[in-house]
C-alpha cells in the first residue's frame, strides 16, 4: 500500500508491527539539559530518527536553539532572548532538569547543525515567535540559509503553531516540509475535519499534534487526507503505548529511550 510516509515522500507503508518513528524532544529533556548539545548528541547515540528542538533569535540576529523566549527558566541568564546578543549569552549556562546549572552553553543554530549534518538523523525544528508572541524579523531566512548551507534542508521538517511563519517558509521555499503544530488553546476541542483543514490552509505537509488531542478518528483523517501525523509530547509509558497503537507516524517523546524500547526499535 502506498502511503505519505513521516519522510514526506511516497513510499511503501511500513509493515505492521514496525511502529512510528522516534523524535528526541528537545534532545530528550526528561534524560538531559534540555536543548543542549549533549542532549542532542546522546540521543543521536541512541539512534532516534529525528532530533526535535526551537529557535529563537538574539538581538544582534543569530539563531540560537531554547525553548522558551525567556532566559530564567532553563539558564542561568534572565531576560529575553530578543534582547540578548550572542556575547551576552557565552556566559550563560543551561540549567539540568533539577534546575541545578550545568556546564552546557545555549547552542546556536549552526552548531546544532554542524552536529547533525554528518549523522543520518532527521530534524524537526520549531520557529518561535517572541515573548510578545510577535514574529522575529528575518528569522526564517536565516534559518532555512543556514539549513541549506550545511545541506540540511532535505532532512528537516519546519515547524510551527503560527501559519503564518509557514506561510513565510512556504514562499520562501515551496518543496520545504512543514507541520503545523496544534495544542489544545484553540477554541474547544477541534474536530478531526478541522484538524485536517487547518493544515491544509497552512500548505503543511504535516501535522503535530498535542497527544491529548490524537484518537482513532484522527489518525484515520490525517491518514486520508495523506499527511503524516506526529504525537506529542509523549513521556508516560501508558500514553506512549497509546499513540503507538493508534497508527501515528512519529512519537515525540523527552524519553526517547523509553519510547524505543516499547516499539522495538
Amino acid at each position: 500500500m502506498l502511503a505519505v510516509t513521516a519522510l514526506g515522500a511516497v513510499a511503501e507503508r511500513p509493515a505492521a508491527g514496525s511502529g512510528p518513528r522516534i523524535a528526541a524532544h528537545r534532545g530528550g529533556a526528561r534524560l538531559w539539559p534540555e536543548n543542549s548539545l549533549l542532549a542532542f548528541r546522546n540521543a543521536l547515540a541512541l539512534g532516534v530518527d529525528f532530533v526535535e528542538t526551537d529557535v529563537h533569535l538574539t538581538a544582534d540576529g543569530e539563531p540560537v536553539v531554547i525553548h522558551d523566549p525567556t532566559l530564567e527558566r532553563t539558564t542561568t541568564g534572565t531576560g529575553t532572548v530578543r534582547a540578548a546578543r550572542l556575547a551576552d549569552l557565552a556566559p550563560v549556562r543551561l540549567k539540568g532538569a533539577d534546575g541545578a546549572p550545568t556546564a552546557e552553553p545555549v547552542p546556536t543554530l549552526a552548531q546544532l547543525l554542524d552536529l547533525l549534518a554528518p549523522a543520518r538523523v532527521e530534524l524537526l525544528l520549531e520557529i518561535k515567535v517572541d515573548a510578545a508572541r510577535e514574529r522575529y524579523a528575518g528569522i526564517e531566512e536565516k534559518v532555512l540559509g543556514l539549513l541549506r548551507a550545511r545541506g540540511l534542508a532535505d532532512r528537516t521538517i519546519v515547524m510551527a503553531f503560527e501559519p503564518e511563519t509557514l506561510a513565510r517558509v512556504r514562499a520562501l521555499d515551496p518543496a520545504l516540509r512543514m507541520a503545523l503544530l496544534i495544542g489544545g488553546g484553540r477554541a474547544g476541542r477541534p474536530t478531526p475535519e478541522q484538524i485536517v483543514e487547518w493544515a491544509r490552509r497552512a500548505g503543511a505537509t504535516h501535522l503535530g499534534l498535542n497527544h491529548r488531542l490524537v484518537d482513532a478518528d484522527v489518525v484515520d483523517a490525517a491518514r486520508r487526507a495523506r499527511i503524516p501525523l506526529a504525537a506529542w509530547t509523549v513521556n508516560e509509558e501508558a500514553d506512549l503505548r497509546r499513540v503507538v497503537a493508534l497508527g501515528v507516524d512519529v512519537v515525540i517523546s523527552d524519553r526517547p529511550d523509553l519510547a524505543r524500547r516499547l516499539v522495538g526499535r
